[in-house]
């Protein structure tokens, strides 16, 4: 996996780890560490960040990312996503603040902690390889069916993860998010 997208990550997971608030990494990330190395422009966190959160996230970032505080706070009222930018590298984190619901619980409750070494040892939760398939599948469908990476890191997970993976577990939530379909052609494949 490359370096600075996950470096760049953590300084930002880092930050929800000390503030408390519930993360996981999920996007081409998670889906990198479980399927198929693939380039990305950009990291995806999903975290439940409420506003008593938005000052001393502002504080703890401020200084090696770009952040727009009326954007963050925008967003955790409208349950939406906002952007980071970090100064050095231009690398662009996105987080999303999703409305509560079962999934996200789910989610949240399978995230699976994983550990780098770079000058020390660093980890971070990540979303679980069925999550992240669940998660891609239904941005694929969001999306109009039609992006290839989203379908291709669907297929690198299943493959790399292939005997590993909870199918009872998939197919369960995929039928609450209405992907059972798109699951059930992805494992065809």
């Amino acid at each position: 996996m490359q370096n600075e997208p996950i470096e760049v990550t953590l300084k930002v997971t880092d930050v929800f780890e000390k503030l408390g608030v519930p993360y996981l990494i999920s996007g081409s990330l998670a889906s990198a560490l479980y399927g198929m190395l693939r380039t990305t422009q950009d990291s995806d966190i999903v975290t439940e960040m409420r506003l008593e959160h938005l000052q001393p996230f502002v504080s703890a970032l401020q200084d090696e990312f770009y952040v727009d505080e009326e954007m963050i706070a925008d967003s955790i009222g409208h349950n939406s996503s906002f952007n980071i930018i970090h100064r050095e590298t231009m690398f662009k984190v996105d987080v999303f603040i999703p409305r509560a619901r079962p999934f996200l619980q789910s989610q949240l409750a399978r995230a699976q902690k994983q550990t780098f070494t770079f000058d020390a040892q660093v980890s971070a939760k990540f979303a679980s390889p069925e999550d992240t398939i669940l998660s891609k599948l239904e941005w694929y469908r969001l999306g109009g069916e039609v992006s290839d990476r989203q379908w291709r890191d669907v297929l690198g997970v299943l493959k790399t993860r292939a005997g590993e993976l909870d199918l009872d577990y998939l197919r369960k939530w995929a039928g609450e998010l209405k992907v059972s379909d798109l699951l059930e052609r992805a494992l065809k494949q």
